[in-house]
């Protein structure tokens, strides 16, 4: 179970919020791993809304001395915009322009896979891949343009057994804009017990500062982003993540330990 909030663009008025919830579960079943989750996004950027319900599975096998995850998704989507609140002249009757309340649904498909060798994974993923148009009111339709993601990292093993570095790049477009992140974790493990702390570069967007740990099953994480714009540093964006994780052994011993989906 996960859950996070991320406050952008702190300090501007009607600045971009989101809240994220997830959980999921992994299962041993008719020979093979697989993996179930649910979550839930709500976004609020101005007077839009965006609120996103989806399940997940995956299916995860052996391949080449490494492991190869696939994974499918469904969404419902919730678009809305707040018209009320829009000041326009009194004498505007733009029709394009709603003056309430509006929403509209639709449904949205994802799929993704992910391969990991020893200390370095890859990963390819689509989201949006039917486009779904979403209708507000009567006059009004919002398109959702389909996204892909290219990811992949390694890990290097210091001399101290409890210390690594862990590296990671993460890319994505829509087909008109693009954006890239490089990352960089100093990780502590023993026992139990994880801390970690890095920093992110996102090149011509800004650089992010990271720190987090697991103790007992418990994660909790914050990061702050620093735009490399004109943009004020006290403006930047907040995210708070919470979650929590344990073993699970429903079926054999030792086949079924607790990983996250999003992960297989």
């Amino acid at each position: 179970v996960a859950v996070a909030y991320a406050m952008q663009f702190a300090g501007f008025e009607n600045n971009p919020k989101t809240m994220y919830a997830a959980g999921d579960m992994p299962f041993y079943g008719l020979g093979s791993y697989h993996g179930v989750g649910l979550q839930l996004l709500n976004d609020e950027i101005g007077l839009f809304s965006h609120k996103r319900l989806g399940v997940q599975y995956a299916y995860k096998r052996s391949l080449f001395g490494g492991r190869l995850g696939i994974g499918v998704e469904a969404n419902i989507l919730s678009e809305g915009f707040d018209g009320s609140k829009v000041e326009l002249p009194e004498n505007d009757t733009d029709p394009a322009i709603p003056k309430s309340d509006v929403t509209g649904t639709g449904v949205d498909l994802g799929v993704g896979l992910y391969y990991t060798h020893k200390n370095w994974y890859v990963g390819v993923s689509g989201l949006h891949l039917n486009s779904p148009t979403v209708e507000l009111g009567e006059t009004n339709e919002l398109e959702v343009p389909a996204s892909f993601y290219l990811t992949g990292g390694y890990n290097i093993r210091l001399r101290n057994p409890f210390l690594t570095i862990h590296t990671s790049a993460l890319g994505r477009t829509d087909g008109v804009v693009w954006r890239a992140d490089v990352t960089g974790r100093l990780k502590y493990t023993h026992e139990k017990k994880m801390m970690y702390a890095g920093v992110s570069y996102s090149p011509t967007n800004s650089v992010t500062v990271l720190i987090g740990g697991n103790f007992h099953g418990i994660h909790l994480g914050y990061s702050y982003e620093i735009y490399t714009t004109a943009i004020n540093v006290g403006n930047g964006s907040h995210e708070l993540f919470v979650g929590y994780q344990t073993d699970l052994n429903l079926f054999k011993k030792g086949k079924n330990l607790h990983k996250s989906v999003r992960l297989l």
